[in-house]
């Protein structure tokens, strides 16, 4: 099989897996706005749930796996699988130790963390987000082992699992709203307990898995591999390249904290019809493509490697150019009626005054 051929059948199964992700998350944020509308819960909910999830996105999934599969596969690439387990071993339990300090440090400090990102939030909602983050930060714990267990099962060449991990969070979050949350004194708090539940799941799909592939987890590592130097080594432009992004996100949720009630949701349901096409397509091809890259770059293939390279390119812009297109022309097209809808008004207006003076 081509690399080509590989790795479109890859992308394939991630974007099929992260499009019933979405289609779920869209059912999700459906339920959860159902349950609590626009207002003071929701917002609640939602600036809590950005502070383990912009973690999520600066220290786990994005940085942790585009640092650690490059050198996990130069190990597999050497014929090294022992000592790509040995690594990976060591990663778990390095990553599982700063992962816990994080967390209980995160629970501690929720009210001085949520003071920074919702500093317009009045006392009683701002205590109800603190709350709510205290619940919710343990699921960072838990999709942080997940990113790990997602890049060393992508470069041992099995993708579903990964991709379909999202899948369990919004259907445990749906479940929550449906079943959980109605029978509680505080219904939101019922949904960030399906937000932990929904963390947990993820991670525990994943080890079966991994002990499928024959990696034991539980097996005796060294706590520092020296392999590990060197993701310590590529993880930081990483993570600064993926800070600019996420700086984004806190600027935008501080400011519609400051702004009228019900602000920090619409604009996170807002981020999240921008997120669809990149969640399926661009995600799905970067995830896909890593690994080949990798295994090319270690290899050094490097002409290889820039055919790669440029057909993951051409396969993100085929979808991603039309995806943009089609959000802008929906912008137009809104407020276009909006303006033809606000003109109309403005003309019965006229009309009315006109008929009266007449």
């Amino acid at each position: 099989m081509s690399e080509k051929t590989r790795l479109i059948k890859s992308a394939a199964v991630v974007g099929s897996a992260t499009l019933a992700s979405r289609i779920l998350g869209f059912v999700r944020d459906a339920a959860i706005a159902w349950l609590l509308g626009a207002g003071f819960s929701s917002d609640a909910f939602i600036a809590a749930f950005r502070i383990p999830n912009l973690l999520r996105r600066l220290f786990a999934e994005g940085s942790l796996s585009s640092a650690f599969v490059p050198v996990f596969t130069e190990y597999i690439v050497n014929n090294d699988r022992d000592g790509a387990f040995a690594m990976a071993r060591s990663a778990f339990r390095l990553l599982s130790l700063g992962l816990f300090i994080l967390t209980i440090g995160g629970v501690l400090l929720s009210p001085w963390i949520v003071r920074l990102i919702a500093p317009g939030f009045e006392v009683e909602k701002l205590w109800l987000t603190v709350t709510l983050t205290r619940w919710m930060f343990p699921y960072f714990f838990c999709i942080g082992l997940v990113a790990l267990c997602m890049g060393i099962l992508n470069v041992l060449g099995h993708f579903a699992a990964p991709a379909l991990a999202p899948v369990a969070l919004n259907l445990c979050v749906i479940g929550a709203v449906l079943f959980m949350a109605p029978a509680m004194p505080t219904p939101v708090i019922g949904v960030a307990l399906g937000v932990l539940i929904g963390g947990i799941l993820q991670l525990a799909l994943q080890l079966p898995i991994l002990v499928r592939k024959e990696f034991r987890f539980w097996e005796s590592a060294r706590l520092l591999h020296p392999g590990l130097q060197k993701v310590g080594l590529l993880i930081l432009p990483v993570i600064l390249g993926g800070a600019v992004y996420q700086i984004n996100i806190v600027v935008g949720t501080v400011l519609a904290s400051l702004l009228a009630e019900g602000s920090v949701t619409y604009l996170y349901f807002a981020d999240r019809l921008v997120q669809f096409p990149l969640g399926i397509f661009a995600i799905a091809a970067s995830t896909a493509v890593l690994p080949a890259l990798s295994r090319q770059a270690a290899s050094r293939e490097y002409d290889d490697l820039r055919k790669t390279l440029a057909n993951a390119l051409q396969l993100v812009l085929f979808i991603s150019i039309p995806a943009m297109a089609d959000i802008l022309l929906g912008q137009f097209i809104l407020h276009g009626s909006i303006f033809s809808a606000k003109s109309g008004r403005f003309s019965r207006f006229a009309l009315h005054r006109i008929s009266k003076q007449i």
